[in-house]
């Protein structure tokens, strides 16, 4: 260096640190611009695939940049955007260079142009370099460089990242509104919030109103009126009597039905596959039981998650272990010969690699399947990296033996199911018969020897010796075969509800599969035979566009962020096995910081109807942010110190002065003012109750409920129109829903019917029952005109209002004794004076209306009408299909049963099942 040089380097420092700042912004502009945007938008065809490169541009590096294309010329001219082939490409500005782009729905926004155009007039700087966030902490997780490391580089908001930070127990606030004492914990937190707002909390509510909410929320059944007036007149403190019934519902094997009933809508059960096949899943049930079982007997939720995500390979030896990874069978999936088995094989991966990440880590991993993520630090190797860790899991309904815990009561349907077997064997027997008598006659009038034409055919008999296929079937013999030979198919899925099979997955080498029309069962050489995936990186999704090969990993940035060496320390083999348990130990760490923070929230959720983040599904960028983020993480400390024990939290939560507020705010404006959204929980959230809870309590209150837990699913009577409806399922019609023979297994709780995919209850529909396509993470609500004409106008409403009547009549001596009771069994209390009158009134009226009318009695279908158009002619063809258990019907309780003055009861018990007040949890 000329020494004149350096006084002007030294004394110009402030020159010297201005050009290394200059840098420096370039530098970051490209890692958190640039970068992103040649990722997510033009390396699917400039990059990703070194062997199909559009126009032979690769723009991965800023040598091949300057290299070009097939053209020679360098893509970009730094300092001179306007000059660049670059520019005149995304802005479709020159006829020299094709649009880039090709589509215009996909051409560049003018944001995005920007951003290059920026890019290259400041210099075109490149670097691979991780840069700072906003907060001068540089998000470093391990990467293997390049453009797929483009995202460790993003400024991403600290805010957006919280769920991945360390969990550590805050401490509990000191201040307290009422008289200084020394608060709850969880109303601590709540009341600190409160006091900077400058609102006071709801009273307490009464106690009619607290048994209700909390028997509802543990049980989703109402309180019988004994409960009730116990709990009203326990002497014990408020705290101490209400801590009572908590232990008393805690305790019920109800509590299970409820809280799996929470679960279940979160991992999409359902008891059939979906799509146009739709099969039923026998054995799904099983998987249902499961998680009531895990509930009632408070399993530690690391070993709930650690089961269902490798319980085979924790102990293949235990049913329970193996009926627990039905988790992983949830989603809808299916393989016919109409599809391609790869595209198949690729769905279930797709979703299996989702749901985990939605259900444990609250992150939608979708999002990842084509490009980075673009708000989340979840790069696309990551989402295939989490996938990779399934690459051996295999789908199989294997020997599983029934335990002392399931109820196996119920099998004896399986006869209906053999009176349809039999009916399905006789027509084919009968079109065969039909058929090779029509081909011995073919055969002798040709005088050839008469060969059944698939014997001739393996034989190598020429066509011309053989006689025609379906020789002597007419259009509706053909559609009769079809239906017959399907139906059978359909049998064998359905058959394994009564077998000690479970719907699993197993550990191996993925088999051959072109089509699945039967069970799937265990290989012998599961370990050998069949090929032993490797996952790649998939352009766009497209599981036919196989991009960089990846290992099995988990989520990096959870890694790096938890500042955790234990997390970081539990790798996933790439062996055939243990790769699913080494994820689980990774998911069921307490160390790792989303795990106790996802179920905690869903937990205060189920009692508040808000949850602290009200999007459970979702903690990442996109996603809402907790309204009370220290009280999140106290009790999410607090479920791993107690060992992950779910009633714990239930008692931890149960036991606030939060949870027993009365939803009756002294200062309504003012809170509506300072608390516009009701994030503050400073009084309680009324809600309606769910559909499946609106049925149970319907049934409990008149009566008719069949509490046995568990067991096969029971189909209830739905409506009419919607059950005989023609449905096409595995390429002909559905089985007609047939609602099961007797009063006492339809009337079983609603957690326990059948639930098709393609096939749902109006009902429950119509009350909001969510779809089991999709995972719920939040119960809709709504009110709207058809849920008035369902519960007023329905038959299920017409049966369980003459039940309870019938059951009044039965209970009292007088009428007035009959309105009191069922106040009492709908309301938990009794009727005001003005009440009992008005009831009394429109019981007299409606008796006298009644002993004009008469009542046929129902007469239960025997058969159905079914009318198709058959593939091979192309014509229409009809047949009756009969209905297996049409014998066997019991009806429920019918107004021509009872007298005058039972239905005219029946009438005030339709208003009172119609109330506000019973519908709704106060």
């Amino acid at each position: 260096m000329n020494r004149s040089c350096l006084p002007l380097l030294f004394f110009s420092g402030v020159w010297f640190s201005a050009l290394v700042t200059r840098a420096d912004e370039r530098e970051v502009f490209f890692a958190s611009k640039v970068k992103p945007l040649l990722t997510a938008r033009c390396l699917a065809c400039h990059g990703r695939d070194e062997k199909d490169l559009r126009g032979g541009l690769d723009l991965r590096s800023i040598d091949a940049l300057r290299a070009g294309g097939d053209s020679g010329e360098s893509a970009i001219v730094p300092g001179s955007p306007e000059r660049s082939p670059l520019i005149l490409a995304v802005t479709r500005q020159s006829e020299t260079w094709s649009a880039m782009p090709p589509k215009e729905n996909d051409r560049l926004s003018p944001a995005e142009v920007e951003v290059l155009r920026k890019w290259i007039a400041d210099g075109a700087v490149w670097s691979d370099q991780a840069v700072p966030d906003s907060t001068g902490q540089g998000l470093k997780v391990p990467t293997s460089g390049g453009l797929d490391a483009a995202w460790t580089a993003r400024p991403y908001q600290p805010e957006n990242l919280w769920a991945c930070r360390p969990l550590i127990r805050p401490e509990v606030p000191a201040s307290s509104i009422r008289n200084n004492a020394e608060a709850h914990p969880v109303d601590a937190f709540l009341i600190e919030r409160m006091t900077a707002q400058g609102i006071v909390p709801a009273g307490r509510a009464s106690r009619r109103e607290l048994i209700r909410r909390a028997t509802f929320d543990l049980l989703g059944l109402p309180p019988a009126p004994e409960e009730v007036e116990a709990f009203v007149n326990d002497p014990a403190s408020d705290q101490q009597a209400f801590a009572t019934v908590v232990e008393r519902l805690l305790a019920s094997p109800h509590y299970g039905e409820q809280s799996a009933r929470h679960w279940l809508d979160v991992v999409r059960y359902a008891d059939s596959s979906g799509f146009a096949n739709d099969y039923e899943r026998g054995n799904a049930w099983r998987y249902r039981d499961y998680v009531v079982r895990a509930f009632n007997s408070d399993k530690p939720y690391d070993r709930f998650v650690r089961e269902q995500l490798a319980g085979d390979e924790l102990d293949e030896a235990d049913p329970e272990s193996l009926i627990a990874v039905g988790f992983l069978r949830m989603g809808p999936w299916e393989l016919t010969g109409m599809e391609v088995a790869r595209v198949a094989r690729q769905r279930f991966l797709d979703d299996v690699t989702d749901i985990v990440g939605q259900t444990f880590l609250a992150h939608a991993m979708q999002c990842a399947r084509c490009h980075d993520h673009k708000f989340d630090p979840v790069p696309t190797r990551d989402y295939y990296g989490l996938q990779a860790v399934f690459a051996t899991t295999q789908l199989v309904e294997r020997p599983a033996g029934f335990t002392a815990d399931e109820n196996t009561r119920g099998f004896d349907e399986q006869q209906s199911v053999e009176v349809k077997r039999q009916w399905f064997d006789r027509i084919l027997k009968e079109l065969s018969d039909k058929e090779q008598k029509a081909a011995r006659h073919w055969a002798a009038e040709r005088g050839l020897e008469y060969v059944p034409r698939a014997e001739g055919l393996r034989r190598g008999v020429s066509e011309e010796q053989l006689p025609p296929r379906h020789i002597g079937l007419d259009t509706t013999d053909l559609g009769m075969e079809r239906v017959a030979r399907k139906g059978l198919e359909r049998l064998n899925w359905l058959a394994d509800r009564y077998r000690p099979v479970a719907l699993s997955v197993y550990s191996g080498r993925t088999p051959e599969l072109k089509a699945v029309y039967a069970p799937l069962r265990l290989p012998a050489d599961r370990l050998e035979a069949g090929e032993l995936e490797a996952t790649h990186i998939l352009t766009g999704g497209d599981p036919f566009s196989l991009g960089e090969a990846v290992q099995p990993a988990v989520l990096s940035a959870v890694n790096s962020l938890s500042e955790s060496p234990n997390l970081a320390a539990l790798t996933i083999p790439g062996t055939i096995t243990g790769r699913r348990r080494a994820l689980a130990d990774w998911i069921a760490s307490e160390r790792n910081p989303l795990t106790a923070r996802v179920m905690v929230n869903r937990i205060w959720q189920w009692h508040f109807g808000r949850a602290i983040v009200t999007s459970p599904n979702n903690f990442g960028a996109t996603g809402q942010k907790p309204t009370h983020p220290e009280l999140l993480d106290w009790l999410a400390s607090e479920f791993i110190a107690r060992k992950w024990s779910i009633k714990a939290m239930h008692r931890q939560i149960m036991s606030s002065e939060a949870y027993a507020r009365s939803t009756q705010h002294p200062d309504v404006d003012r809170l509506k003012e300072r608390d516009p959204h009701g994030t503050s929980f400073a009084k309680f959230l009324p809600r309606t109750l769910s559909a499946e809870e609106l049925r149970d309590a319907m049934l409990a209150v008149s009566g008719e409920l069949n509490r046995e837990p568990g067991g096969i699913p029971v189909r209830p009577e739905i409506n009419r129109e919607v059950a005989f409806q023609p449905r096409q399922v595995m390429g002909t019609f559905a089985p007609v829903w047939e609602p099961s023979p007797r009063p006492e297994q339809r009337h079983r709780r609603s957690l326990y019917a059948l639930k098709l995919r393609g096939l749902r209850d109006p009902q429950m529909e119509v009350f909001n029952q969510p779809s089991p396509d999709l995972s719920c993470e939040v119960r809709g609500t709504s009110t709207i005109t058809p849920q008035v004409f369902a519960l007023f106008n329905s038959e299920s409403s017409a049966q369980r209002s003459l039940a309870l009547a019938a059951r009044l009549i039965r209970e009292t001596a007088s009428p007035p004794e009959a309105i009191d009771r069922a106040f009492a069994l709908a309301f938990g209390r009794k009727p005001s004076e003005s009440e009992r009158q008005a009831c009394l009134e429109h019981w007299s009226a409606m008796t006298g209306r009644h002993r004009t009318l008469t009542f046929e009695p129902q007469q239960h279908p025997k058969e159905v009408l079914r009318e198709a158009v058959e593939e091979n002619t192309g014509e229409r063809f009809r047949y009756v299909e009969p209905l297996t258990s049409a014998e066997q019907f019991v009806p429920d309780l019918q107004p021509g049963d009872v007298d005058a003055e039972t239905r005219a009861l029946a009438d005030v018990c339709l208003v009172l099942f119609n109330t506000n007040e019973f519908s709704r949890l106060d």
